[in-house]
């Protein structure tokens, strides 16, 4: 076989970013721009930063400029409040929330394509659950460009770090958080291109990796969101929070699952069932289409539950339409052109003359590694782990609570990335750690056993039965039943792969060893979400039980889950913080544990 379970190489750097998305870089755009000489090293599992996920966000971008005469930043700490179902950190909330137009500004100073209205000025769109006056009207708050957001944020925070010197480390992933003491000191890295472990030294340490849509069957998400970070963090003794709070995106796009943007609501577009009828005013009888994600994705699971959606010929799934007929020609050429060839393209319905099917997608994980308001990972309830960070959606600080709003992911990715490097930029002056004797141990001993096994059994076949009773046990709708079978189920699973075979037995070029690392990691990430999600006994945000369908106080907290042995869980809690509510300031009263309608 020829492997020889040694690290080939260590380097040493200041700060370590795995992940370079759009937190990522902004991160490192901070710590360049402010650190001249500071070496920042970033992993991507990519072969190159603009494939990562913030790539492919659409709509656009929330954040209120502190002159706009109309809206204001309260009113957005609000919204964020009252969409993440009374669940959202309100330290965090305020501060992201008054830190967001400087973000704006700095991303437009630096070349960002902002699209403009007809005098000049940044244009700006509407998005669920974002409103005026706390709930009276719909709010225009999203800046964006075109229907390609991400990307535009992507290109301009690409262009800050390459000109400040980053180096980057692509196709490769992390496997091993390093500590000496209860300090991290970096992490081990595998390239399957050279099939060699390297050892990265580093003061500061910031975890950025994305999401985990890939437990589920039909995602929005990246083939490469496995959920990496949350089996890096429980395999160290450190808590995952909110695991349960999954996001379910109202429209994804029949068969492929990619996702339609809320854009496509924001500018008009009207959701049918196959009666033709505009049925979302039943759910939401005052903003409609424009409710939060989860009220609007279990509007149309209900609908197509008791008969009312539409079966697609093509891939043998019912849907609803969203209907796009009626808006302006400019609309769709000028606001969602990259959406609209994505319906050409994966189903051949053109938006301007035709409906297009849609159904919820898994979307966005609320729920991540925990950290303060400045991206400090914790280690409990508000222990800090020293050199460590977690932004972006691998992260929970919490500012989305249980449900996130359209556009409030981009705000949190610039804003966290700041706050973390600016946090992290402390550290700078210290000494550079040394690495504890048993580098790599882990990460030798969990590659050595999966070329120990000789089962005939397929990672893909596994992934694939994972994938199914994530999506039908734990996915819009939930009840302890399905939730303890699906937990079953992955227990059976983790045995199996235990046993799984791999035909190449080596770790040059091997695509079946990544794969079945991340099927590791995925069968971590979906048993921690149905821990989560079997143990808060109540509906919340994205969580929907319906064995108990009201939200209960006894949940006002947040879920930390421990897991160092798969299946073996240790629950505890941190409670909410309610900043905003307790210290009595004008509007207090609208940030307490408020009745959610919409």
């Amino acid at each position: 076989m020829g492997n020889e379970w040694k690290i080939s190489e260590v380097i040493s750097c200041d700060v370590l970013i795995l992940g370079a998305g759009g937190a990522g870089l902004r991160c490192a755009a901070e710590i360049l721009e402010k650190r001249l000489g500071c070496r920042v090293i970033a992993v991507t599992k990519v072969s190159h930063p603009q494939k990562s996920h913030t790539s492919t966000a659409q709509g656009g971008l929330a954040a209120v400029d502190p002159k706009d005469p109309v809206d204001k930043p309260i009113y957005h700490m609000f919204d964020t409040w009252k969409g993440s179902d009374c669940m959202a950190d309100q330290n965090v909330v305020k501060r992201i929330v008054e830190a967001g137009w400087e973000e704006i500004l700095w991303l437009e100073n630096r070349g960002m394509h902002f699209s403009r209205d007809v005098d000049g000025k940044l244009a700006r769109r509407t998005f669920g659950g974002h409103t005026l006056n706390f709930g009276e009207t719909s709010a225009y708050r999203a800046v964006f460009e075109a229907d390609r957001t991400g990307k535009g944020i992507m290109d301009t925070l690409w262009g800050e770090v390459i000109k400040r010197g980053i180096s980057f480390i692509h196709q490769s992933m992390a496997t091993e958080l390093l500590f000496n003491g209860d300090r991290c000191v970096g992490a081990v890295v595998f390239s399957p291109k050279s099939g060699k472990f390297t050892a990265i030294r580093a003061k500061a340490t910031v975890l950025a990796m994305g999401g985990c849509g890939q437990v589920f069957k039909i995602t929005t998400n990246c083939r490469q969101n496995t959920g990496d970070h949350l089996a890096l963090a429980v395999e160290t003794g450190l808590p995952v929070m909110d695991p349960e709070a999954v996001q379910f995106h109202p429209t994804g796009i029949v068969g492929p699952g990619i996702l339609a943007s809320e854009t496509l609501r924001s500018v008009g577009g009207i959701l049918r069932n196959k009666d033709l009828e505009a049925f979302m005013e039943r759910y939401a009888p005052k903003m409609k289409e424009l409710a939060p994600r989860d009220l609007v994705a279990r509007a149309i699971e209900t609908e197509i539950r008791e008969g009312r959606g539409i079966l697609n010929p093509s891939h043998g799934i019912e849907h609803v339409w969203i209907d796009l007929r009626h808006l302006p020609e400019h609309v769709h050429k000028t606001q969602i052109p990259e959406v609209a060839s994505f319906f050409k393209k994966f189903v051949n319905v053109d938006t301007r003359t035709e409906l297009c099917p849609i159904r919820p997608s898994n979307h966005y994980h609320m729920g991540g590694i925990p950290t303060n308001e400045d991206g400090q990972v914790l280690k409990g309830p508000n222990d800090r782990v020293s050199g460590l960070f977690a932004i972006g959606e691998c992260a929970c600080a919490s500012f989305h609570g249980f449900n996130r709003l359209g556009t409030n992911s981009l705000l949190e990715l610039i804003t966290m990335g700041r706050f973390a490097a600016q946090k992290a930029m402390e550290d700078l002056d210290q000494e550079l750690p040394p690495l504890p004797p048993d580098a790599g141990s882990r990460t030798f001993e969990k590659f050595s056993s999966y070329f120990a096994g000789h089962s005939k059994v397929t990672v893909g076949s596994l992934r694939e039965r994972m994938k199914a009773v994530m999506t039908e046990k734990v996915g819009v709708f939930r009840n302890e039943q399905g939730i303890k079978e699906a937990i079953s189920l992955l227990e059976e699973l983790k045995e199996e792969a235990q046993k799984c075979g791999l035909r190449s037995r080596d770790l040059l070029m091997n695509q079946e060893l990544v794969e079945r690392w991340e099927l590791d990691n995925l069968l971590t990430s979906a048993m921690l979400i149905a821990q989560g999600a079997l143990h808060r006994r109540e509906s919340r945000g994205g969580h929907f039980r319906e064995d108990f369908p009201e939200r209960r106080s006894e949940f006002d907290r947040h879920t930390l889950v421990y897991m160092e042995q798969f299946g073996k869980v240790r629950i505890d809690w941190k409670p909410v913080d309610m900043t905003l509510y307790e210290e009595g300031g004008p509007y207090a009263e609208k940030f307490g544990m408020i009745e959610r309608k919409y």
